[in-house]
């Protein structure tokens, strides 16, 4: 778990399995997605979903710019 995401807590999480497997979630894998705790089943997962969430966030940012 990275530095930013210590202290998160799976019983604050907003949903009880994993968005890409459907597995339960991992006290390890938990990230922050607009205010809220959002847990995975793996690491795997949660980098996927923090990479994709930032590639769309930079595109927006781009395009709004122009």
């Amino acid at each position: 778990m990275s530095v930013a995401n210590a202290g998160l807590r799976i019983e604050d999480a907003v949903n009880e399995t994993c968005p890409w497997s459907g597995k339960p979630i991992s006290e390890d894998s938990l990230t922050v997605y607009k205010g809220e705790v959002v847990g995975f089943c793996n690491t795997g997962c949660r980098d996927k979903f923090e990479s994709a969430v930032s590639h769309f966030e930079t595109a927006l940012a781009e395009r709004n710019k122009g």
